[in-house]
């Protein structure tokens, strides 16, 4: 009943939300990094934090590459550096 009662109170009450603070893009970089998940060095020589496995595929010319998979940022697949 006092469950009903707080149902009714609240859909009653106009503009009732709840706000969540939007993070700040500091607050979001200093996040430490997902557990489970690897650096690597890609092929571009940058540094790229993967959460799946490296795997080997074949490139448009037929050879084997390595490759990083699941990583953060725009990229699921990245190449790496041997």
């Amino acid at each position: 009943m006092k469950v009903l009662a707080t149902l009714l109170l609240m859909l009653s009450i106009p503009n009732l939300q709840t706000v969540v603070p939007a993070q700040s893009p500091m607050t979001r970089a200093s996040q430490p990094a997902r557990k489970g998940g690897k650096w690597f060095l890609a092929e571009t020589g940058h540094a790229v934090y993967c959460f799946g496995p490296v795997m080997l595929i074949k490139d448009r010319d037929g050879n084997l590459q390595r490759v990083a998979t699941f990583c953060k940022g725009e990229k699921t697949i990245v190449p790496l550096r041997d």
